[in-house]
């Protein structure tokens, strides 16, 4: 309302001038400033008497000068300024919180509820674990759940910023806010939609983007020496050119909103780039800090590998090709729950090998399966479970069992009571890891470091091939908590990326923990001050890209802005500047630092080094 009545009695008095009422628009810029003006003054009072001395210090005294130097039209382009550059914070505010505003918008409202052989709309809110819901095409998934019917083509890249669908099946877990494409199909709840995952994104943007942008501080610690400078300024004005108005034009081209307002504008644009990217940070002070961490620390088992085993090889003994020997194994492991079980199938699946249906099917849960293909009796199981029950296999096995897998499991294989082969898993690394630490290189990372609990040597393994300098291995979480704390405590600034609750620790230890939560994240995601929301690890190399590109851009902000009033201040004390015009002049600086601070919300894509 400030901007616009500051506003209104300069076009009043404008008006009233042109007309030839001089005296008449003199009284209405007094009455205009008297109106306006006095509780920016209160204001700012009530600040300094509470400690907090400010940058609108200056605007308070621009005011006063006017007030009393009776040059109502500088004092209400003050006030203007100094109001009106709050208002353009708070429309710089809406636009760099679109992301939040698109999330709460799209958030589905109502699901489908299958109840036999009907279905029942209801407040999305109102669904409970364990329903069975339909989600049309078009609609966005509702809940977290898995599949229980249908083969759907999601959308999701509201969620994790990945411009490719992707085709779920029966059994399959999806988040909420996947956006489904063509066919319907049944969702089993598993969370209800306040606890899904799409609230849990929206609330942890909303956190964000309500904590107070830490390059305020920043503002104010500029403010400790240049609202001094400025008063000296005046005091040199004064003293050499005894003219008070000279004074009220630097004071007017002093009113810094430029380093009020530009670097919280960043920040927060910083933030809405990256959530729109499935990078979530906690608050600004994330942020300013990722831009300058100097060392990455990296967790190895589903940070730097995918994090759960993979089929590695297959070793067949006389008698059995590989496909053979995996074809008779999935058939067995078909119909169980086990992990490493789904892992044979899928590996099957991906050979497109031909699968038998098995009967006579045991299963001892965690050691063992077997069943009978055809005419041959199939057992798949681990060493003690399978030789056990096939002493004879023994001898078969011998030679068989490859080298040391990074995740060190294997899979023996019998059939009719003989040694058939054996199956080795791996925790298969992600791809683009190496380019990735090559990217925080080039990005001013001088040191990466891996910490991880499995074994010294397959640490040391897995570093060696991503390109990580250092390893450590034989590792509890306080052991790297230890690690980083040490760090952080020599000075460094330690960016620590990892995914499990053992890294929790950790990630709280660093200057700042990145958690990647592509599967829900859980007390890592808590503990860390950004969140990954994709399963993609080269957005921890755009994070920092992000953030120091917007730390460049708010700095940038604030150095133009005092730069280009400390022009104007000489221009003013010179006496080249009246209070009226130089009010103007700063009014024209500030909008020009804010729509340069305005970039950071827009900053172009970060382009990885390989694309």
């Amino acid at each position: 309302m400030a901007p616009g009545m500051a506003l209104a009695f300069l076009l009043a008095g404008a008006t009233a001038h042109l007309a030839g009422a001089s005296d008449l628009a003199d009284t209405i810029w007094i009455v205009g400033l008297l109106l306006v003006g006095l509780p920016v003054v209160f204001r700012t009072l009530r600040l300094a008497f509470r400690g907090h001395f400010a940058t609108d210090l200056i605007a308070m005294l621009a005011i006063l000068g006017a007030i009393a130097l009776s040059e109502p039209l500088a004092g209400l382009l003050v006030v203007l300024m100094q109001t009106g550059g709050e208002a353009l914070e708070r429309y710089a505010e809406g636009r760099a919180s679109r992301a939040i505003q698109e999330l709460e918008q799209l958030a589905p409202r109502i699901a489908h509820r299958v109840r036999g052989e009907t279905v029942e709309d209801l407040a999305v809110d109102q669904v409970v674990v364990g329903d069975i819901v339909l989600v049309r095409p078009g609609e966005l998934v509702p809940c977290d759940g898995v599949v229980a019917s249908g083969e759907p083509m999601l959308d999701l890249s509201r969620l994790t910023g990945e411009p490719l669908p992707v085709t779920a099946q029966v059994g399959t877990a999806i988040r909420s806010g996947g956006h489904n494409l063509e066919s319907p199909f049944e969702l089993r709840v598993t969370a209800v939609a306040g606890e899904s995952e799409y609230a849990r994104i929206v609330e942890l943007v909303r956190s964000a983007q309500a904590s107070k942008a830490p390059l305020q501080r920043l503002a104010d610690r500029y403010a400790v020496w240049f609202t001094p400078l400025t008063v000296l300024a005046c005091l040199v004005t004064y003293f050499v050119t005894h003219d008070p108005i000279r004074v009220l034009a630097v004071l007017v081209v002093a009113t810094p909103c430029p380093l009020i307002l530009a670097t919280p504008v960043a920040v927060v644009g910083g933030i809405s780039r990256a959530a729109s990217r499935g990078i979530v940070f906690r608050n600004g002070a994330a942020l300013e800090q990722i831009a300058t961490v100097q060392i990455a620390v990296f967790d190895k088992t589903g940070t730097l590998t995918i994090g759960r085993p993979e089929v590695a090889s297959v070793h067949p003994s006389a008698g059995f090709t590989e496909d053979e020997l995996l074809a008779l194994a999935a058939s067995v492991e078909h119909g169980s729950g086990h992990l490493l079980a789904r892992t044979i199938v899928e590996a099957a699946a991906t050979r497109k090998l031909t699968l038998a249906t098995a009967t006579a099917i045991t299963e001892d849960p965690g050691q063992g399966v077997s069943g009978a293909v055809g005419q041959q009796r199939v057992a798949v199981g681990g060493w003690r479970w399978i030789t056990t029950r096939h002493p004879a296999s023994v001898a078969e096995f011998d030679g068989l069992q490859g080298g040391q897998s990074v995740a060190g499991l294997r899979a023996f294989i019998a059939v009719d009571g003989r040694g058939a082969g054996v199956i080795e898993y791996a925790d298969r690394l992600r791809p683009d890891i190496a380019a990735l630490i090559t990217e925080l290189k080039s990005l001013g990372i001088h040191r990466t470091l891996l910490l991880s609990g499995d074994r010294d040597a397959n640490a040391r393994q897995v570093a060696k091939a991503v390109g990580i300098a250092e390893a450590h291995g034989d590792l509890t979480p306080s052991d790297k908590t230890a690690i980083v704390h040490g760090l952080v405590k020599g000075g460094e600034r330690v960016l620590m990326v990892g995914d499990g609750t053992n890294d929790a620790p950790a990630l709280s230890a660093a200057t700042v923990g990145i958690a990647l939560a592509s599967g829900g994240g859980g007390i890592a995601a808590e503990a860390a001050d950004a969140v990954i929301l994709a399963d993609d690890p080269r957005r921890i190399s755009e994070a920092v890209h992000v953030g120091r590109r917007t730390l460049r851009i708010a700095q940038q902000s604030i150095w133009v802005g005092l730069g280009l009033s400390g022009v104007a201040m000489i221009a003013a004390a010179l006496g080249m500047l009246p209070p009226a015009i130089g009010a103007m002049v700063q009014e024209g600086i500030d909008v020009a630092v804010i729509l340069n601070a305005l970039r950071a919300s827009t900053a172009p894509r970060f382009a990885p080094l390989s694309a």
